[in-house]
């Protein structure tokens, strides 16, 4: 076997086994949506305790994103990407096997905290597998990949619970898990970042900061945002996270150096990728049931509606990769999300009490193919903002920013929700939808925005790699 021939499929395998990680990671944040009546129904608890088996795995996930891919930089990237991998499944497995709500919630929470240690490391493995000049399509495959995921949680979840039962949601990653182990022992190569010491005060302070808003966010709607422990949460977040800037200025090794927010590429693709997400996450979230509840569809049904929408990722953002190799990032992302804004706002405006689905079905196909245009790409800009031995870290720190910005989004859509309609009618649930798509749309929008202010770059491949350091990578990649 030629060495260019076992290069390539290293770089196959590097990318089946990231893309099929980062889909497990990325379906369990709406996955559980529509089985809480079964889960409820067989479990017990209140309405309070339904709600922490989604925000559980939210809240450890975002909150520990940073750290994690700060562990795989110290102590390696495979091997903490197999550490991660081995709590997720084991959770996985946990959560379907839980005798009751409280050991649901438990397991939920391990599991957010295994996906936080092994998401942004699926970046990192495969940039150090795949050579520069094919990275655009690669990050278009992970990205179809794990944007399918985020968008046809609902549906799984919904088809699994209806024909089966609500524990396959987790018995479903256990297989996949055991069968990634072994593949990522034995065919992906081991990396660290800088060597530098672990950035134990950062990490706790962003652990923290990020800790008290994401859960003020979650719980923001259930228990009102005048409510005690939502305002602690939120200010104390907040106050955290700007000791964790003002440290990290001044720090030796700090996990997450701000100067790389001096760079617009860096700083714009986060704005633009946390907008994105409160837009999108908030859409689904409301839209999901809206045609269940509204236009009477069931779970499944309603999965397969959203199809144009969701599962666009899967033909396009390869394309989209193909088209950032050869004309740049920012144009492919910023249409992304001119198009997501647009079909946002034209559903909005469709959206009735007994809309029928050919009304609805040019804004979902608008909808997927501007998704679709974005992932690919922006994983491009954020991998080719940083140094090679940075890019765990700006991995993590872009993953974070998007988890937020989707607990954002769905409190905002919710509150939007909540002081314009209700659950009464369908009526009055499209009251509430309608100025809530809007706010998405517009949100997205100026993510649109955000993304125009990126730096043009040339066309990617070898002579366009980062500077600094790369030609580390490109060697041991060879």
């Amino acid at each position: 076997m030629s060495q260019q021939t076992a290069r390539r499929g290293g770089a196959l395998w590097a990318l089946v086994i990231t893309s099929v990680a980062g889909f497990m990671a990325a379906l369990d944040n709406l996955v559980v949506t529509t089985a809480l009546p079964s889960i409820r129904e067989d479990l017990g608890g209140g309405l309070h305790d339904l709600e922490w088996t989604v925000s559980a795995y939210t809240l450890t996930f975002a909150v520990l994103l940073m750290f994690g891919a700060a562990l795989g930089d110290r102590f390696g990237r495979r091997r903490l990407f197999l550490a991660g991998l081995a709590v997720f499944t084991g959770a996985s497995a946990a959560a379907a096997m839980a005798p009751g709500i409280d050991s649901l919630i438990a397991a939920r929470a391990v599991q957010g905290a295994g996906a936080a240690v092994m998401m942004p490391l699926t970046l990192t493995l495969l940039t150090a597998a795949v050579p520069a000049a094919k990275r655009g399509m690669a990050y278009g495959i992970w990205g179809a990949v794990n944007g399918l995921a985020v968008a046809s949680g609902p549906l799984v979840g919904g088809t699994l619970t209806e024909h089966i039962s609500w524990q396959w949601i987790f018995w479903l990653n256990v297989p996949l898990g055991l069968a990634l182990l072994p593949l990522a022992r034995l065919r992906l190569a081991e990396s660290h970042g800088t060597g530098a010491p672990l950035d134990l005060p950062g990490t706790l302070l962003a652990s923290g900061g990020l800790f008290g808003i994401v859960y003020g966010l979650v719980r923001g709607p259930a228990d009102g945002w005048t409510g005690g422990m939502v305002l602690l949460g939120l200010f104390t977040g907040s106050a955290l996270l700007v000791a964790f800037v003002l440290y990290s200025i001044r720090a030796k090794n700090p996990m997450l150096p701000m100067r790389l927010f001096r760079s617009r590429a860096f700083s714009g693709i986060n704005a633009a990728s946390l907008l994105m997400f409160l837009g999108m996450f908030g859409s689904i979230f409301l839209l999901s049931q809206y045609m269940q509840g509204v236009l009477g569809y069931s779970p499944t049904e309603a999965g397969l509606r959203m199809l144009p929408w969701t599962g666009m990722p899967m033909l396009v953002a390869p394309v989209a990769g193909i088209l950032a190799d050869r004309f740049g990032g920012r144009p492919v992302v910023a249409a992304g999300l001119f198009l997501q804004a647009l079909g946002l706002g034209y559903m909005a405006v469709v959206a009735t009490a007994d809309a029928s689905y050919t009304a609805q079905l040019p804004a979902l196909i608008i909808s997927g193919i501007g998704m679709a245009l974005f992932f690919a790409p922006a994983s491009h800009l954020v991998m080719s903002s940083v140094r090679p031995q940075e890019q765990g870290i700006a991995s993590g720190a872009n993953n974070a920013l998007r988890e937020v910005g989707g607990a954002l989004g769905i409190a905002v859509m919710a509150s939007i929700f909540s002081a314009q309609g209700g659950y009464e009618t369908g009526q009055t649930f499209v009251d509430g939808m309608r100025p809530a798509l809007v706010t998405g749309s517009a949100v997205v929008a100026l993510a649109g925005v955000a993304a125009l202010l990126i730096p043009g770059h040339r066309r990617t491949g070898p002579q366009a790699a980062p500077a600094g350091p790369a030609p580390v990578l490109e060697t041991a990649s060879r």
